[in-house]
């Protein structure tokens, strides 16, 4: 299981390059591991680097990554790490699914960073386990995999199974392994060593609070817009979200308008097409069931909306032409 004490020293990490994939969680994930061999002054850890033809790999950033080599290469009883980035629903290929499925029968510990997940859940190795994915790919990832419990944390460790959510939370991920197997004070050290402290605990927040995101810290207004995020299929009429808020409707649009410079109907719409916006990027939905899902009535109408706000319609936002969108395209 993830997170005890290994039978031998080193343990093996095995990191598979998906293309695309994001550097800092992998940087993030390794360098902890390295510090802690230094410190302890012995070899804790050791690990490799792999891609799936043993071809050196572009990150998102453009840095080619070199490999030690293809998957056959990954030592025996290593811990893999399946690393994803941008578009990684493209890189869920057969013949990777079908290899993380037997490594699963072999007994190996597997897990993710940022949207690895989404590679192990299209192999059906996180049903019954809990896991987190990057709070961008969320909404998408919750989508296209309703039954599999994300939780949105900044990591997971559930028996043999383990994710991180992205950026530095595999910093957390590692500092917490390495003191369950090895101690707390060595954990310490390690995050002193990286100026990282203190260790942040799985269950928190990705992102900033929400006072944080909009620069303001009025109650009433962080409530109301609570109540958008939460409320995006099925939007909430403006006289509905003042009612609740104990507000009168003109008192919500200055509101709105004092700490936002947009009316809460424009707001909220944003709010919806910036979810649309992750969902045709990061799922397999219809045009059509993205329009449901983030609260327009019609094709046509979510079209229009979505060209006005980033200047292309969905379909050119997935790059369909224009004859293959048929009529919705048309009608926008």
């Amino acid at each position: 299981m993830f997170g005890e004490k290994p039978q031998e020293l080193p343990q093996d990490f095995a990191f598979i390059m998906v293309p695309e994939f994001t550097m800092m969680p992998v940087t993030s994930a390794i360098e902890p591991l390295r510090i802690a061999n230094r410190l302890s002054e012995k070899t804790l850890y050791k690990w490799t680097m792999h891609s799936e033809d043993g071809k050196p790999v572009a990150a998102s950033n453009g840095i080619l990554a070199m490999v030690n080599g293809d998957l056959d290469a990954i030592p025996e009883h290593a811990t893999i790490v399946v690393c994803g980035g941008l578009n990684v629903q493209r890189y869920a290929d057969k013949r990777l699914l079908s290899w993380l499925r037997k490594a699963d029968r072999r007994g190996h510990d597997i897990g993710a960073l940022c949207t690895g997940a989404h590679i192990l859940a299209e192999a059906g190795l996180l049903d019954g386990y809990k896991c987190t994915i990057h709070w961008e790919n969320l909404p998408g990832f919750s989508e296209a995999f309703p039954e599999i419990d994300a939780t949105g944390g900044l990591f997971e460790i559930d028996r043999d199974r383990f994710s991180s959510a992205g950026g530095t939370t595999a910093l957390d991920m590692m500092l917490t392994l390495i003191a369950s197997q090895h101690g707390a004070d060595l954990a310490s050290a390690v995050a002193e060593a990286i100026v990282h402290s203190p260790i942040r605990h799985h269950s928190e927040h990705q992102r900033m609070s929400l006072p944080a995101r909009i620069g303001a810290r009025h109650p009433k207004l962080v409530s109301i817009i609570e109540e958008m995020e939460g409320n995006l299929e099925e939007p909430l009429s403006p006289s509905v979200l003042a009612k609740q808020a104990g507000l009168s409707t003109r008192q919500l649009e200055r509101l709105f308008r004092r700490y936002l410079d947009r009316s809460p109907k424009r707001y909220y719409l944003e709010l919806r097409l910036k979810k649309a916006r992750s969902l045709l990027l990061q799922t397999d939905m219809s045009v059509i069931n993205v329009a449901l899902a983030c609260g327009f009535s019609s094709p046509s109408h979510f079209s229009k909306c979505y060209r006005a706000f980033y200047g292309r319609t969905p379909y050119r936002e997935r790059g369909i032409p224009a004859l293959a969108a048929g009529g919705a395209e048309r009608a926008s």
